[in-house]
């Protein structure tokens, strides 16, 4: 997901530099979006990790 979260930011930096705000605008919008899910799940998974290994002991 950070993949395609940063091949979207590439093509928006792309975009604004030609001058085609709007795909410019849409593309980070969509990047911004990928990586708050990704981080979201990243956190997921590290609580989970800490309670399970918590489990253990």
């Amino acid at each position: 997901m950070l993949k395609w979260a940063l091949i979207f930011l590439v093509i928006s930096l792309i975009a604004g530099f030609f001058g085609f705000s709007g795909i410019s605008a849409a593309t980070a919008t969509i990047a911004r979006v990928l990586f708050g899910i990704a981080l979201v799940i990243f956190l997921i998974f590290l609580i989970l990790a800490l309670l399970a290994g918590q489990a253990i002991l």
